[in-house]
């Protein structure tokens, strides 16, 4: 039993003894590569490589993403140029080796510096990236000494492979900077804006009868199509059907009554004066008969829809009595929009300077710019009202975001300034216990945590005080995903690299 202990103990120490050998041969492996990472218009490339030597074959495993989208390269012919003191080397690839992968080879010639260059054929196009200081070396001693003096900091860092980033929505860039001003954070009513909405209103005392087409809250009408109407009928006075009958009389007796004068005219028979009388009654008669005639028939008003849109809100019930110029409907083409916020008296100063806002809906978290929405700043108030100690800002928008009239919204008023800011995507910052950071990337698989102060957000951005310079290429998209890669620990630092 002793011995069978003993051989079992052996075993585990001669396998451990393997992994650490092999643990420290693949260290060993990566500290003799060079990396580098280059970008144009087009194409991101980074590249993991054997140090040059002259003479001696190494090989350049050739990471190419398309930019803006960070997407794999899936297609295409490369070459790959090495170019130093005017000669060059160089291999063509019809196709990756891997999705979004070339593994090349090259025999440099002579020694010195200079520079990579890939050509890229596809879809009838030409594109070139230019990678600049590279170095081949005279012996091989000297190239890995070379590698292994460049020295790439792991610390508070996170390995992130193309492989992964290429599954997943990524982005990195540089921080931009700009004008950045104050901004105000309030919410903000949805309203119809004027001439958007229309007040259908009853235009006589009487009893309302809906549409057949059941005029219900949010469903379609057309210019000129009937709503409902208005009967008077049983009413003892404001009877419009009455009133109609009597309008339509009338003119009847108007109308003969000008006639038989104008007949009576030509012998003489009535004077001037009479057919003037005539004539003005005949006028007066039916422009009331067709006043009436436009609007009521003999049962009741017909109330028609003054412009295409939707049923906005029906303010009575079919049956119901109204009396004249009281609200029956709204009719609204929810095309325009009025945004009506409301701020503190202590921003009163620099409400003449808001230039600009982002608008964010609460349903949907979805953010947009007062350009992309085609708006416009209305007005801002000068005082505040007795019953409200805050001032009012407008704001008119196209509905292009699915608004809806009466909902809230939350508005970020962007005050105009020339005050330079370095700033940052929102979607870029991730938050632990109320501290800010960013990832920044070290190399395109390799990301370092930094913690950051910020200062204020317009809703799509925030302005970054301190902890990265203008230099520093952050992750924009896909932050989270590394961030659960560094929680999870489950990433090998060389997953992806055995091609």
């Amino acid at each position: 039993m002793k011995k069978a202990i003993f051989l079992f103990a052996m075993l585990a120490f001669i396998l451990a003894s393997c992994n650490k050998s092999k643990d420290q041969k693949t260290k060993a492996e990566e500290e003799t590569k060079i990396q580098f990472t280059a970008y144009s218009a087009e194409f991101e490339v980074f590249a993991e490589a054997d140090p040059f030597v002259v003479g001696k074959e190494g090989g350049v495993l050739s990471h190419f993403s398309h930019m803006p989208n960070f997407t794999a390269l899936e297609n295409g012919i490369v070459t790959i140029r090495l170019i130093v003191d005017g000669k060059e080397v160089s291999q063509v690839l019809d196709k990756p080796t891997r999705k979004g992968i070339y593994k090349f080879a090259l025999t440099p010639t002579v020694k010195g510096a200079g520079k990579i260059v890939y050509d890229f054929k596809m879809d009838n196009n030409t594109y070139q990236l230019e990678v600049p200081n590279v170095v081949v070396y005279a012996t091989e001693q000297e190239a890995i000494e070379a590698a292994k003096s460049v020295v790439i900091s792991r610390t508070n860092t996170t390995s992130f492979t193309k492989e992964q980033s290429w599954k997943i929505a990524f982005a990195t860039e540089f921080p931009k900077t700009e004008p950045f001003g104050q901004v105000i954070k309030t919410t903000a009513q949805v309203q119809s804006a004027q001439g958007d909405e229309v007040i259908v209103s009853a235009k006589a005392a009487g009893v309302v009868m809906l549409s057949t087409d059941n005029v219900l809250e949010g469903k379609n009408v057309s210019n000129g199509q009937t709503l409902f109407s208005i009967s008077s009928n049983g009413l003892a006075s404001n009877n419009s059907a009455v009133q109609f009958a009597e309008a339509k009389n009338n003119f009847g007796k108007a109308s003969a009554d000008y006639d038989r004068a104008k007949e009576l005219a030509k012998e003489q028979i009535v004077s001037a004066k009479d057919l003037l009388n005539a004539k003005t009654q005949y006028d007066n008669a039916k422009a009331v008969y067709n006043n009436m005639n436009k609007n009521f028939s003999s049962s009741g008003q017909s109330v028609k829809s003054p412009m295409s849109g939707f049923v906005k809100q029906v303010f009575v019930q079919n049956g119901q009595s109204v009396e004249a110029g009281q609200s029956i409907v709204s009719v609204s083409q929810n095309k325009t929009l009025l945004l009506r916020a409301e701020v503190q008296q202590k921003y009163a100063p620099i409400l003449g300077t808001i230039r600009s806002a982002n608008i964010r809906t609460i349903n949907d978290n979805q953010t947009y710019t007062l350009e992309q929405l085609n708006g416009k700043v209305i007005s801002y108030g000068k005082t505040a009202n007795n019953d409200n100690y805050l001032i009012p800002v407008s704001l008119q928008i196209d509905n292009k975001g699915g608004f809806v009239s009466g909902s809230f919204v939350e508005v970020y008023l962007k005050s105009m300034t020339n005050a330079q800011a370095l700033i940052v995507p929102n979607q870029s910052l991730l938050e632990e216990q109320g501290v800010y950071y960013l990832y920044v990337q070290v190399n395109p698989e390799l990301f370092e945590k930094r913690e950051v102060k910020t200062g204020g957000t317009d809703g799509l951005s925030t302005e970054i005080i301190a902890g990265i310079t203008a230099k520093d290429r952050i992750v924009t998209k896909g932050a989270m995903m590394i961030k659960l890669a560094q929680a999870t620990g489950t990433l090998d630092a060389q997953s992806g690299h055995n091609h």
